[in-house]
């Protein structure tokens, strides 16, 4: 795919921030003039309804590897559906939630990291993937709803370590999630100044948001 858009994935632990911090950068952008897709995994299709459904509102957990199947097949959709043609009429898709998910989380279980990522080749590349990074205590103290079955902290803190890994690997950006609500978004902000003025160097002056 001749790409004309730019793709940003915000991740995080549950509750570490990411869909309130994936909201205010869609505003933000917004507010500067461009074109931004929300959107989120699981995705609002068939199978993202079905993965909530069937997985994440079940007491006991099912096995990874039908998590990593569902989840996969969830993304192409979510790929072929939403993210594509936004980024083919230039848009910026801002993704609540992408394929590091499925490593982390299935990962975090045990199952090949090797393994989930041959499932999960067609998944297009990000131009920027944000790791907001917050602690699993603090994470799993700011939820007031009942727990998921991938919500608790044993679980989270094996999820964490793989979402750090990935850091190491430069596949993802850390972004210290354990400040407050406005030096997050600060350093957010910043970081897609700087991809917006890389991606788009002859049109830098126009493009480069400035904070507000």
């Amino acid at each position: 795919m001749k790409r004309k858009g730019v793709f940003i994935c915000i991740e995080g632990l549950d509750a570490s921030g990411k869909t309130t911090q994936a909201h205010i950068l869609v505003n933000w952008l917004r507010r500067k003039g461009f074109k931004v897709k929300y959107t989120k995994e699981p995705s609002e299709g068939e199978i993202g309804q079905l993965i909530r459904r069937y997985i994440l509102r079940r007491k006991n957990r099912v096995s990874s590897a039908i998590e990593a199947l569902l989840f996969a097949a969830d993304r192409l959709d979510h790929i072929k559906r939403e993210v594509e043609p936004a980024l083919k009429r230039g848009e910026i898709v801002v993704s609540d939630r992408y394929v590091y998910s499925s490593i982390a989380y299935q990962g975090g279980t045990g199952l090949d990291l090797g393994w989930i990522r041959e499932i999960n080749r067609f998944a297009i590349e990000p131009d920027l993937s944000v790791y907001i990074d917050v602690p699993p205590r603090v994470a799993t103290s700011r939820l007031r709803r009942e727990r998921s079955v991938m919500e608790k902290i044993t679980i989270q803190r094996k999820v964490r370590e793989v979402y750090l890994k990935l850091v190491e690997e430069g596949l993802m950006v850390r972004v210290d999630g354990n400040r407050s609500k406005s030096a997050v978004t600060k350093e957010i902000r910043d970081l897609i100044s700087d991809l917006l003025s890389r991606r788009f160097p002859k049109e830098k002056n126009e493009n480069r948001p400035k904070d507000q």
